[in-house]
């Protein structure tokens, strides 16, 4: 299963709430805090678009 735990620390190391990021990257924070929690898992063109905000590569991002 992929974990995407690095999120929540890099949203906050950016100074960014939840709802700040979901703006920015056109997705509701209910998303995003499904995401930080394991409730569900963003699609890989998601994932994408997060590590390009981030300017980290998807590898970073997700922990297989």
């Amino acid at each position: 299963m992929v974990n995407i735990k690095n999120l929540k620390d890099l949203r906050k190391s950016f100074g960014l709430y939840q709802r700040d990021l979901a703006i920015k990257i056109g997705v509701t924070q209910a998303a995003v805090s499904d995401w930080e929690n394991g409730r569900r898992i963003p699609r890989l063109k998601m994932l994408n678009k997060i590590a390009s905000f981030f300017g980290i590569s998807v590898d970073y991002l997700v922990e297989l």
